[in-house]
């Protein structure tokens, strides 16, 4: 399911349905929904729930050396060259392999919302060495895309950059971070439920995460709602008074 994000209602209606499972892609919100499965969960993490692991304080250690920077989404050739190195390196087949330069400018830039690019440099040499572009919702921060220096796998730079996301949000007052979606069978995904705190969407509403035997009755072509129930249970705010962005 997907619906177009845009004008002076943009941001209502990207918090009202981030909280029912979408995400953005630029200026599109989207939902999967299969057939043949329900295996595709939207996943947050309860900042008050979250207390890092003795592997995740390891992390948060182990980059200390690094300085965050919040900009405007604005795309960068330094940027662009580390995104190219990162999908080289980790996505060489994925669907966004072949991203040219202009590509990832869109990527970027268009947002209807309030969107910010988050950059991590190294301080002792200034090497840009993550980037992720983060949206602000109501209730949190949504981290629409990260990447990271691949040839630092050993610094685990994509959990650090959810434990500084998870900073952030308490630094803001934000109870939420929304990580995209924890897939049921799917390894890449798995690292998600490494972090304490996780919720996912599931027939409806927020729970906290059980477990991945938990999800296995999802795989059941049974466990998907034909798609008209699906459209008649979201929740759409009234957009006929839109709050002007700052």
């Amino acid at each position: 399911m997907f619906t177009a994000l845009q004008g002076d209602a943009a941001g209502k209606l990207n918090d009202s349905l981030s909280k029912q499972g979408f995400r953005r892609s630029q200026n599109v919100l989207y939902r999967p929904s299969c057939t043949d499965c329900a295996a595709c969960l939207s996943a947050r993490i309860n900042v008050d729930n979250f207390t890092p692991n003795k592997t995740q304080r390891r992390t948060l250690r182990r980059n200390s050396n690094l300085v965050r920077r919040a900009t405007s989404a604005w795309a960068t050739e330094e940027q662009f060259d580390l995104f190219r190195r990162y999908l080289d390196s980790r996505h060489a087949d994925g669907g966004m392999a072949d991203m040219d330069v202009f590509e990832f400018a869109a990527m970027i830039e268009e947002t209807p919302i309030r969107t910010r690019v988050i950059e991590y440099a190294d301080k002792t040499t200034g090497d840009l060495v993550a980037v992720c572009l983060t949206d602000l919702l109501e209730d949190g921060t949504s981290m629409v895309y990260s990447f990271y220096a691949p040839e630092r796998r050993a610094d685990s730079l994509g959990t650090f950059v959810i434990l500084d996301h998870i900073e952030i949000a308490r630094e803001a007052g934000l109870p939420h971070v929304y990580l995209g979606y924890w897939v049921l069978g799917s390894a890449k995904m798995g690292y998600k439920s490494n972090f304490k705190g996780l919720e996912v969407f599931r027939a409806g509403a927020w729970e906290a995460f059980k477990g991945e035997e938990a999800y296995s009755s999802e795989l059941h072509p049974l466990s998907t709602d034909p798609i008209a129930e699906q459209v008649a249970s979201i929740s759409l705010p009234d957009l006929s008074h839109p709050v002007k962005r700052s």
